[in-house]
């Protein structure tokens, strides 16, 4: 999932960002979204690229990337996670994370990163669905 490297979620705005181009104050970005607005975001902005963030488990020196949770989640649940988010309990969240990372750390992993990590797997499901045609791609390579 190399097009990771390329989406991020910027701090204090909804959805996802897709990089574009740096500039001369900032980064040029465009929305994962039906509008693909095209914005520069400051240079001082937080912006997280998917493809460093990975989840705390259980082993104190090992996460999992972002990318391995999001092909256990296609595998389990297609190309799109029906689930509830907004009326969902902590305990359904975790349930259904622990479905997908059975050793993921409990107390430092909390029910809003699993609500985000759903709602990022939907809008790259969505908008971005060749960053889960590499992994075939590759799969098929090594046989």
């Amino acid at each position: 999932m190399e097009l990771l490297q390329e989406v991020a979620n910027i701090s204090g705005k909804p959805g996802l960002y897709r990089i574009v181009k740096p500039g001369r104050v900032g980064v040029i970005v465009e929305s994962l979204d039906a509008a693909r607005k095209r914005e520069m975001v400051n240079a001082n902005a937080k912006v997280s690229v998917l493809k460093e963030i990975s989840v705390y488990t259980e082993n104190a020196n090992e996460s999992q990337p972002l990318s391995e949770i999001f092909q256990a989640i296609r595998k389990a649940h297609g190309e799109k996670v029906d689930f509830d988010s907004k009326n969902a309990t902590n305990k359904q969240f975790f349930d259904f994370f622990e479905a997908i990372l059975p050793d993921y750390d409990r107390e430092r992993v909390y029910a809003t990163d699993v609500k985000k990590i759903i709602n990022w797997y939907n809008i790259i499901s969505e908008y971005l669905p060749e960053a889960f045609e590499e992994k075939a791609v590759e799969e098929k390579d090594a046989e």
